[in-house]
């Protein structure tokens, strides 16, 4: 399984609007075929910070993600909304096996 973390800072003004179009993104997601989780979380200390936890069963179903029509439309549509760069780290899950 690979596990990616990212990072997303957005400006103020647009908290609201991020929250409903990665709401969209992530019912896509899900129904991927090679998805196991597609977590959207907010930093309650920050509400302009998110955290995105995405896994996948293989690095080619991570890949797969990124060509998907639901991801490319969220990139483009939340890009302006960015207060710095989206940043996501890769893992290799050890646990659970």
């Amino acid at each position: 399984m690979i596990v990616t973390c990212v990072h997303v800072y957005v400006t103020p003004d647009h908290v609201e609007d991020f929250i409903a179009v990665t709401r969209v993104n992530h019912e896509n997601s899900i129904q991927e075929p090679e998805n196991e989780r597609f977590d959207v979380l907010q930093d309650p200390k920050d509400p302009t910070h998110f955290l995105l936890y995405e896994a996948y069963q293989t690095t080619v179903g991570a890949a797969a993600h990124k060509t998907t029509e639901h991801y490319l439309t969220w990139r483009e549509t939340v890009a302006p909304w960015m207060a710095q760069p989206r940043q996501g780290i890769s893992y290799t899950v050890i646990a659970p096996e």
